[in-house]
């Protein structure tokens, strides 16, 4: 299957499941997981590749990069997005987008069911069955990790013991009813789902056409991810360091053979799953000028990952296309181990790091002011150049909005047709609420306690 079809090839032709769930989802099961052969496992996990959910793309409209313009944005797009961009979760207007909570929950019941099933696959070889076992516990850990961050406070802003977030549905149970799980329950089960997939993944690297498929270091790249947010700041360096080692080229954006780095055939590209920034969210606004002019001068994602129209309109060159596509990059593992390690003290390590991002990313000439700047940093002060630097390097790539939740959850204000909209410091709003369809056929998901 060519990755750039992905989205048009829909291969379940095994008479299918496929919108199953349940009442506590609000999804009617429309027929019977049939499945035997691995060739039809197989096809069961393309159906949830082939769908998987936009969102980390979506929440861009609520961070600090994207601007809308009154005088442009249409009546669709001010109808299907505008709630979104003014963290208006409470009384959208009934044709604004929704998030995909009953999408998740249909791939986490499809991995569930491939697990559960896991001894009775037909016509597949020990590593095949084990291939696609590891996959599955990849989509179900993958699409807890968006969920807990839309819809469950930051881990590091809470008691993740008591803060509750979004249910545990492990089981292929199409009929249970589940209320909400803790913080701390949902990590835990990423965590050792994450273990399950290292035990079994073995397919290295994928060849470009697949490589929207978990592959089996993306084990290590979600583990990275994960305590990141967790601030487990020495486990998420060890996997970062596990995935560099494996991953460890940069595009050299000094250069004029470089490709965008979030392209799926990209030398960087290690999972490519989820489109950055769809056409229809990219053609709703453009990048925020504030956040152009922060990017330090001589750095040449300035000019590589936008075009200057006016002195304050700017065109995003990353997104837009299906060969925009990325889950895992390398870049954002130089990024997470060298905050990881800065913030444990190591700063000769994080500037180490640090340096080979410089090195690819900075005009040459500026390169050795900017290492030899970071070596007078203080520990904070290098934490911060940091989260700059990451701000810039993974910016529309749907990483924006969990950094601003986990770190300082910073007060956002938003200008349209002379109307300001606030999120303030600390905002509940930095918590996703539960869509209002999930709660109608779930009073459970409103529960405030257990």
């Amino acid at each position: 299957m060519n990755m750039i079809n992905m989205k048009n090839i829909f291969l379940l032709s095994i008479a299918l499941l496929l919108v199953s769930c349940d009442k506590f989802l609000d999804i009617q099961p429309t027929g019977k997981v049939i499945a035997k052969t691995g060739e039809e496992y197989r096809a069961l996990l393309t159906g949830v590749y082939n769908t998987f959910p936009t969102d980390r793309s979506l929440t861009t409209l609520r961070t600090d990069e994207m601007f809308i313009d009154g005088g442009s944005v249409t009546s669709e797009d001010y109808n299907t997005y505008f709630d979104i961009w003014t963290w208006n979760d409470i009384t959208p207007d009934e044709k604004s987008t929704s998030w995909s909570w009953r999408q998740f929950y249909h791939t986490i019941y499809i991995a569930s069911y491939v697990i559960d099933k896991q001894s009775e696959i037909t016509e597949a070889s020990p590593a095949v069955v084990s291939q696609l076992v590891g996959e599955a516990y990849m989509l179900r850990a993958y699409s807890y990790s968006i969920l807990v961050n839309l819809f469950g406070k930051p881990y590091t802003k809470c008691d993740p013991t008591t803060e509750l977030a979004v249910p545990l549905m492990v089981t292929p149970d199409v009929e249970s009813v589940i209320g909400r799980s803790t913080v701390e329950a949902v990590y835990q089960q990423i965590l050792s789902d994450i273990n399950m997939a290292k035990q079994k993944l073995n397919v290295d690297k994928w060849e470009d056409a697949l490589k929207y498929r978990f592959n089996k270091i993306s084990a290590d790249a979600l583990m990275a991810r994960v305590c990141l947010y967790m601030g487990r700041w020495q486990e998420a360096l060890d996997a970062a360091k596990v995935v560099i080692a494996a991953y460890p080229e940069l595009e050299d954006l000094t250069t004029t053979t470089y490709t965008m780095p979030d392209k799926y055939t990209s030398k960087e590209a290690i999972v490519s799953l989820e489109q950055v920034m769809k056409s229809a969210y990219k053609g709703i606004g453009y990048p925020d000028a504030k956040f152009i002019t922060s990017i330090t001068t001589g750095d040449l994602r300035k000019n590589r990952y936008f075009k200057a129209k006016t002195s304050q309109v700017y065109d995003l060159l990353k997104g837009g296309a299906n060969e925009c596509r990325s889950t895992f990059r390398s870049a954002e593992f130089y990024l997470t181990a060298a905050e990881a390690a800065a913030r444990l003290g190591k700063l000769e390590e994080a500037i180490d790091l640090m340096s080979t991002m410089v090195k690819n990313r900075y005009l040459v000439a500026r390169q050795t002011t900017t290492i030899n700047s970071m070596k007078s940093m203080t520990q904070d002060q290098l934490i911060d150049f940091i989260l700059e630097d990451r701000r810039a390097e993974l910016c529309f790539e749907g990483h924006r909005w969990f950094d601003l939740r986990r770190t300082t959850q910073p007060k956002i204000e938003k200008t349209f047709s002379d109307v300001t909209y606030t999120l303030e410091e600390g905002d509940s709003r930095y918590t996703i609420v539960i869509p209002r369809e999930a709660i109608s056929a779930n009073p459970l998901l409103s529960q405030e306690k257990k």
